[in-house]
């Protein structure tokens, strides 16, 4: 979708309701969908983090940004996500912590980013983390610069094949919980995306869809 498109949805796209579990659990693994409906985390005193799921121009042509982590010891080592990261104590509040995260990550300012909206939190257990996404928008085409301490490669999604649920797919895997287990996974170029990132992915899937189509 050409980008000059995308941006007359956004203010539809600000004011739409979100789907909240009914939508993560399109993505999630068979084992968490009733961890999902039960929310039963808040007594587990879960650590905070941010994401920015950051749409922006390429070639005119919209696109998605996500990352891929090194390897370090750690449960999500290697693997697909959005920038973010922990809240520290300075962050004003979570949105602070997803601009700042993605400034430090992969080197794009928070004066370049305008932040659309919240969506919903996920809880993931194998690390304690409650995540919090914000979408955010940029104008500008932009020029990535990993902190090659914490990330691999930034891949830019085309919001065409985000759409497209030929993305979609299951997969094999071994997780923190469970051996050769079938999960639902986006395929972004030679990469497997499931779990939170995949879970959120699908809220954010959802919306835009329900407002572009």
């Amino acid at each position: 979708m050409l980008f000059d498109e995308f941006v007359k949805f956004l203010p539809k796209i600000a004011k739409e309701k979100l789907l909240s579990s009914d939508a993560h659990a399109k993505m999630a693994p068979l084992e968490r969908i009733s961890f999902l409906r039960e929310m039963n985390y808040l007594d587990k005193m879960p650590k905070k983090a941010a994401v920015l799921m950051l749409f922006y121009p390429k070639n005119g042509i919209t696109h998605l940004a996500l990352i891929v982590r090194n390897t370090y010891p750690g449960v999500h080592s290697s693997q697909i996500g959005f920038p973010g990261g922990k809240v520290e104590l300075d962050d004003e509040n979570y949105e602070a912590t997803a601009l700042r995260e993605t400034h430090e990550e992969v080197g794009i300012s928070p004066e370049k980013i305008k932040v659309i909206k919240p969506f919903s939190e996920i809880y993931i257990p194998p690390s304690n983390f409650l995540v919090y996404p914000y979408m955010g928008v940029s104008h500008h085409e932009l020029s990535f610069t990993p902190d090659l301490t914490e990330v691999k490669r930034v891949l830019e999604f085309p919001l065409e094949l985000f759409l497209d649920e030929n993305t979609v797919t299951k997969v094999k895997m071994t997780t923190s919980y469970a051996t050769d287990i079938e999960v639902p996974a986006f395929m972004v170029e030679k990469y497997v995306v499931w779990g939170a990132t995949a879970m959120m992915m699908s809220e954010l899937k959802e919306s835009l869809k329900n407002v572009i189509f």
